[in-house]
């Protein structure tokens, strides 16, 4: 579920190999070509020459700017060793048989990653999958202008409330902003019921009919970083950006629930070299690329240790309570992948955006 972040945090790294990543000194894959294919932004800039270094092999990586331009490229029968698409678009690769059961006799990291990323409705087994990164959406709020209470009474509901017209953020995704109208009337964010899609449909209608809301993708970052608006719906990982610039920004999950989602990295069913895939994932699994990873790009890390050590005393995200996705609501879930309710909510945001735009 990437989001667009260009933020570089400066981190500094052990290069020892320990932990999750397998000792090659031989450098056994020399002259050997791995090709992953990933979300732009989304990779520590020192994960692909640390690998390169570790392995003797070299890495060749594309990036995708949604998990639909994804499908079209792997659809066609291009092919890739690694792919990083989201929780959703698993379970459609899966149920397509486009991609291949890992070999867990050549992973040795599923022991180091937290167990609320581990076993999800997608790959219930991670037979397929293992976590690359996780999060969850929320409001990103200015607490010199949003009253806490007004938050813990409304939840998603703040963005009707009149006393905010104008000083909103909703975010262009079709997903998540019906997502957000869903969970606001009380229905799974999975619904594929007509009447209830239909209530998200005039809900996020009167939204944008009586509030005057912006809607934006990654300035959402910058802007509110810079506390140009009161509130705005966001991604955990680029709220703990915020909350990092600017410590008068706060994150808020409505206890109606909210999505829990997840970046996994896969293997195609026509990879050329599933072997140096696995060691990719079990590098980008361990402390030293999960280290890079999570404290360059700015989400959440599926390695505990790193998790602990970037939210705890002296971390990068001390304090920041969107670093660490929330578990143990039952409100939350994962998107599911139904291809007709896509097709149905692709069409009523659509007309959202062009009632926004004349609003």
């Amino acid at each position: 579920m990437k989001k667009f972040f260009t933020c570089f945090m400066a981190v500094s790294l052990l290069f020892g190999m320990a932990g999750c990543a397998s000792s090659n000194e031989d450098k056994k894959y020399a002259g050997q070509t791995l090709y992953v294919y990933n979300w732009g932004e989304y990779t520590g800039q020192e994960v692909i020459p640390m690998f390169e270094k570790q392995t003797g092999a070299k890495v060749v990586m594309d990036n995708f700017e949604s998990n639909e331009q994804m499908y079209i490229k792997i659809d066609s029968g291009e092919s890739y060793d690694v792919l990083v698409p989201s929780d959703y678009m698993i379970e459609r690769l899966i149920s397509e048989d486009k991609i291949q059961k890992l070999d867990k006799s050549k992973l040795n990291c599923m022991d180091l990653l937290v167990d609320g990323i581990k076993g999800l409705p997608y790959d219930p087994n991670n037979d397929y999958s293992v976590p690359y990164f996780w999060g969850t959406v929320g409001i990103v709020y200015d607490k010199t202008k949003v009253d806490i209470k007004d938050l813990e009474k409304e939840g998603f509901n703040i963005f009707l409330d009149t006393k905010y017209k104008g000083d909103i953020y909703l975010y262009d995704s079709e997903r998540d902003s019906f997502m957000m109208a869903l969970k606001a009337l009380g229905y799974s964010m999975n619904t594929s019921n007509d009447k209830e899609l239909n209530e998200a449909y005039e809900w996020l209608v009167k939204c944008v009919e009586t509030m005057e809301p912006e809607i934006v993708t990654d300035e959402i970052i910058d802007n509110m970083a810079q506390g140009r608006k009161a509130l705005g719906l966001i991604y955990s990982g680029d709220a703990a950006y915020v909350m990092s610039e600017n410590e008068n920004m706060g994150f808020y999950m409505p206890e109606t629930g909210t999505n829990l989602w997840s970046d996994a990295m896969v293997i195609p069913k026509n990879a050329k070299n599933p072997e140096l895939a696995h060691e990719f994932i079990n590098f980008v699994s361990s402390y030293e690329g999960a280290m890079d990873n999570s404290s360059e790009v700015g989400y959440t890390s599926p390695n505990k240790e790193v998790m602990e050590e970037l939210s705890g005393e002296g971390g990068d995200y001390e304090g920041i309570n969107a670093y660490i996705p929330r578990t143990g609501n039952k409100n939350d879930e994962v998107f599911k992948y139904d291809d007709k309710t896509r097709k149905t909510i692709s069409e009523l945001f659509s007309k959202v955006k062009v009632i926004a735009s004349n609003s």
